[in-house]
């Protein structure tokens, strides 16, 4: 999907289209009419706090703003770009709107995330590039937006092509167009080529991926070992054998919340302790609306000098209970030292199993637990 976050913001906000808008604002960035009636929109000038960016449109991707940047040098960098906060609930909507939409002419499909598919059209008689058309017209009627595909022989070469066109673009190569088409990128643009080893690679004076087609094996293999570099070969010559896996068991479920300012454990507990109960009650929903159940439940926190702690507890029995959810995380916050000022908060479930949707209608009260003594 083409920077699909922004996309669904721009529906609701069609006002906004052609602008530079930024997604990744809290609660307090939401839209407000002004003494005119019409909407008045924050600028990421206005931001305050260690926030980072979800996604941006593609007209602030042109100032240099792209997602996980943080938002203050995103603001210096687009300083009169709007800021819109980030609306989970509508983009998973939309997600299960475009993949149902595919689904119906293509249904061999592995899941990638909320806005990212591949799709096995190994078996489709109809010519390629209008049978993508037919994918992308499906998928605007059903929700509005535009995507952009890659078609290739490999999920390899689909990732990479399917960027080279966007936005809404078909973009169809063969093993024959690999010289012309993929070597000239930045061997940066393949995935599983991370920021570590594309600095390492720029030291090497590989810098594409043809200058990796071109290398001599027995440097790869001196500088990134046998495995990865025999990997980076094969890659560079747009070979992968991976499937189209159709099916995936999810391993666990989180939700976390990372705070614009240091909490403390004791002093800030009314602000933590409904911060933790939601956490959980959110969890609990995702569990119920996916068909999980679990029966260890876990907390992560993050203190102010970036250093983390886990915790872990095992339940006798499966469940997606809320309150059942909170009283275990409480029990494993219980065994941490909460002494420090804390910058993230985060809850856990793991040892999953499926189980049938049911509305168990929880109910949760706040509670205490930040601070007790």
């Amino acid at each position: 999907m083409d920077a699909f976050y922004a996309s669904v913001e721009l529906l609701r906000y069609p006002e906004l289209r052609g602008q530079p808008v930024v997604i990744g604002g809290g609660s307090r960035h939401q839209p407000e009419p002004g003494a005119d009636g019409k909407l008045q929109f924050h600028k990421l000038r206005d931001y305050v706090g260690r926030g980072v960016v979800t996604t941006s449109t593609y007209e602030a991707r042109a100032l240099g703003v792209f997602s996980a940047m943080g938002m203050m040098k995103a603001a210096k960098l687009a300083p009169d770009a709007i800021l819109l906060p980030t609306d989970f609930e509508s983009y998973r909507h939309y997600s299960r709107l475009f993949k149902s939409a595919v689904a119906g002419i293509a249904p061999l499909i592995e899941d990638r995330g909320i806005d990212e598919i591949y799709i096995d059209l190994s078996e489709h008689a109809e010519e390629t590039r209008p049978l993508a058309q037919r994918i992308k017209d499906a998928v605007r009627a059903a929700t509005g937006l535009s995507c952009s595909i890659g078609i290739a022989p490999n999920k390899l070469l689909a990732k990479i092509c399917s960027e080279l066109d966007k936005p809404d673009g078909v973009t169809l190569i063969s093993a024959a167009d690999i010289p012309t088409r993929i070597w000239p990128l930045a061997a940066r643009k393949v995935n599983g080529i991370g920021p570590k080893a594309a600095e390492k690679l720029t030291a090497l004076g590989l810098h594409t991926i043809g200058d990796l087609a071109a290398a001599d094996p027995a440097l790869l293999q001196d500088h990134f070992g046998r495995t990865y570099s025999e990997w980076l070969m094969r890659i560079s010559h747009g070979q992968d054998e991976r499937p189209v896996v159709t099916s995936s068991e999810t391993k666990s479920i989180s939700r976390e919340s990372t705070f614009e300012r240091d909490l403390h454990a004791k002093l800030d507990r009314d602000t933590l302790t409904p911060i933790f109960t939601d956490l959980c009650v959110r969890l609990a929903g995702d569990l119920q609306r996916k068909g999980y159940v679990g029966r260890t439940i876990g907390i992560k926190l993050k203190f102010a000098d970036f250093r983390g702690v886990t915790r872990d507890l095992t339940l006798p029995d499966a469940t997606d209970d809320a309150a059942t959810i909170r009283q275990a995380a409480g029990e494993c916050l219980r065994r941490v030292s909460l002494d420090r000022r804390l910058r993230l908060l985060g809850v856990r479930v793991t040892a999953l199993s499926r189980k049938e949707l049911a509305d168990n209608g929880t109910t949760l009260a706040q509670g205490e637990l930040f601070g007790e003594e």
